[in-house]
């Protein structure tokens, strides 16, 4: 009976020695596993980012060869150039979107550096292969002063009244620039434009305080800049949309892309574009913007990289605060 119990002794403790045994293997062959599938992991990630740098930093060379070959051209071609060169930096920005999950920090800042750079020289380029006409400002009479109804002229206008100034052409021999559209300097005003004198032309509205404007039409591009406290609606704009020193303000727009730099911004709301007058179909079809893509709700914040949490500049309208009455 001893014996037999020794040997049942020694046989548990066999057993419990095999069974660690088997374990301490069972948990070499996991974490080889775990360092095979790490490996494998960071290889592909390495992969991605040499794809994404290299596909990446080409574009925007071709970008730059593009923007190069603008000078020296007529009118015409030049447009087509600087048309191609920005859907070119929107899909570069849309590539770069997409590739954020496997991107470091240094590769986002880096990249986001290329693509300001990209703007900058797109913005220069137009500037010097399409300018606009140079503006002055003169005090109005005392009668023009009294007017209440704000006369706007047309892009083949030299002069344009605006709320307490009068806008003349600086140089009178220069030639007309035919796509300039703007309104400048009101005040408590309401204004309109139609698509006669907005459409294909590049619109600027500046230092406007408590007005409502209302752009019929399609513009080629709108810039705002130092609105405060305005309504403002647009039809489809044909490129894209620039807004620089709005507060307080209500925008209402169709674009191919908006620049406003969301990483510097605070409480601005999106919603759905609810507009709409007789002939909005008709400026659609001159825009050539898709009504089936509609990318209203998707902002970018690149300064804003946690996934898990949205970004505290922007947010989406709720249903029920959403305007859909827009009457003067």
């Amino acid at each position: 009976m001893q014996a037999d119990r020794q040997t049942a002794i020694e046989l548990n403790y066999a057993g419990k020695v095999q069974e660690r045994l088997q374990k301490r293997h069972q948990a070499r062959l996991e974490d080889a596993e775990r360092r095979k599938e790490a490996k494998e992991s960071s290889s592909v990630a390495e992969e991605k980012v040499e794809y994404f740098s290299s596909t990446f930093y080409g574009e925007r060379a071709c970008i730059e060869q593009l923007l190069s070959e603008c000078s020296g051209t007529d009118r015409a071609e030049a447009t087509r150039r600087l048309e191609e060169a920005t859907n070119k930096v929107q899909q570069l920005q849309k590539f770069l979107n997409d590739s954020l999950l496997f991107l470091t920090q240094y590769n986002v800042r880096e990249a986001q550096a290329a693509l300001q750079q990209l703007q900058n020289s797109l913005s220069e380029t137009r500037e010097a292969c399409l300018p606009q006409k140079t503006f002055a400002f003169r005090t109005r009479t005392k009668a023009a002063e009294k007017s209440q109804k704000t006369e706007l002229g047309s892009s083949n206008t030299p002069e344009a009244e605006s709320g307490n100034n009068k806008v003349d052409n600086d140089n009178a021999s220069a030639p007309p620039a035919p796509e300039q559209c703007g309104i400048f300097n009101l005040s408590n005003e309401f204004v309109s434009k139609t698509s006669e004198e907005i459409s294909k032309q590049h619109v600027l509205l500046t230092h406007l305080t408590h007005c409502k404007v209302r752009l019929f039409g399609s513009p080629s591009t709108l810039h705002l800049k130092h609105i405060e406290d305005c309504e403002i609606l647009c039809g489809p704009v044909a490129s894209s949309v620039l807004i620089d020193h709005c507060t307080n303000s209500t925008l209402a727009f169709l674009c191919q892309q908006l620049r406003a730099i969301i990483e510097n911004c605070s409480g601005v709301g999106f919603a759905p574009f609810t507009w709409s007058h007789p002939r909005l179909e008709e400026d659609f079809s001159l825009s050539g913007l898709d009504r089936e893509r509609n990318n209203w709700d998707q902002v970018d914040d690149f300064n804003w990289l946690d996934t898990e949490a949205p970004s505290p500049n922007w947010t989406v309208i709720p249903e029920g605060e959403r305007k859909n009455n827009w009457d003067p």
